[in-house]
């Protein structure tokens, strides 16, 4: 490690993971705090800090009290968190931790489809409680994956890799995107609308963002219909939630499978009572393994932008940004 690059300071506000802090330390002088709060940064973070590591918000009037920032490294491959465009503007890079976690994440989004379509988890439930031995079988389950059609809203890196995964099971595959995805054969719906009106199985995987608020809102769930399931690993503001809970008691849609949440990690009771709702604590790319492989990510990323000048893998917003600006 060479000396100059000892001496340049990266903060860390609030959690990140344990391999990433090591390795900070190891490459910089690292700093901490509890949040990204411009309240907790003092004059000397002011004038040293030249890169944020971060899995937390961080937005336009916390990189403006950065004079010196150069990079956010964001841990995930979602960022809205980060106002990237706020930062390219004043020549600040921002990187994410794409392809590292797409696997894991696609298993987790078919993991969560069968849970939520077999009632899985409810089952092994049944069977702890004793009610196997005292109660018989436990209920034949209305759902299956036979005969089903599933659409993908966000056709990426992860959701082809759900893609795949679907094909393999047998099922016909058709997404939606802002634009056809080049070189796939799946059918193309211009709308989200129209996605939901043509299958029964919708799983989103789309990013956050105002393009996408509340996207999936009581007109699509309508259009799934009785028979629908609806599965999110992508962000939970791309759902309208009281519409979902709605549809949920309803009978508007059959069930529904979630990772997450609009305000994590606040999920509404309303949701959590729903019996037709398999919901886990968004951990689609939570295991030791990609986790790990997303920590080395967010630190090569720093690495790479304070000895080459150039980030391995930039966010649009700032792909063009080199160091030295």
């Amino acid at each position: 490690m060479s000396e100059k690059r000892a001496q340049t300071t990266i903060l860390v506000p609030g959690k990140l993971p344990s391999r990433a802090l090591e390795r900070i330390e190891e490459q910089f002088h690292l700093v901490r705090i509890d949040r990204a709060d411009t309240a907790l940064l003092t004059d000397e973070m002011k004038q040293s800090v030249e890169g944020i590591a971060a899995a937390t918000v961080i937005d336009a009037a916390f990189i403006d009290a950065l004079p010196k920032l150069r990079i956010i490294a964001n841990f995930g491959v979602g960022y809205d968190s980060v106002d990237a465009a706020h930062a390219g503007s004043r020549g600040v890079m921002v990187t994410n931790t794409p392809d590292v976690l797409t696997e894991e994440v696609a298993d987790t989004a078919l993991g969560l489809l069968i849970n939520t379509v077999r009632e899985l988890p409810k089952a092994e439930a049944w069977l702890r409680a004793g009610r196997w031995r005292s109660d018989g079988a436990y209920p034949l389950t209305r759902a299956t994956l036979r005969g089903r059609s599933v659409g993908i809203f966000g056709l990426g890196r992860i959701g082809r890799a759900i893609a795949r995964r679907v094909e393999a099971f047998g099922l016909p595959v058709s997404y939606h995107n802002r634009r056809p995805v080049e070189g796939v054969d799946y059918e193309y719906h211009p709308t989200l609308l129209s996605l939901a009106s043509a299958v029964d199985t919708l799983i989103s995987v789309a990013p956050g963002g105002a393009a996408t608020h509340k996207a999936v809102n009581a007109e699509v769930l309508a259009a799934l219909g009785p028979n629908g399931v609806f599965v999110n690993v992508g962000r939970g503001s791309t759902v309208d939630e009281p519409a979902l809970i709605e549809a949920l008691r309803a009978g508007t849609i059959l069930a529904a499978g979630l990772d997450v949440f609009a305000d994590e990690p606040n999920v509404p009771e309303a949701l959590i009572a729903c019996e037709n709702a398999c919901l886990l604590p968004h951990v689609g790319s939570a295991s030791l393994h990609t986790r790990q492989a997303m920590a080395d990510l967010v630190v090569d990323n720093l690495v790479a932008w304070f000895t080459r000048g150039r980030a391995l893998t930039p966010v649009a917003e700032t792909a063009h940004l080199v160091a030295g600006r």
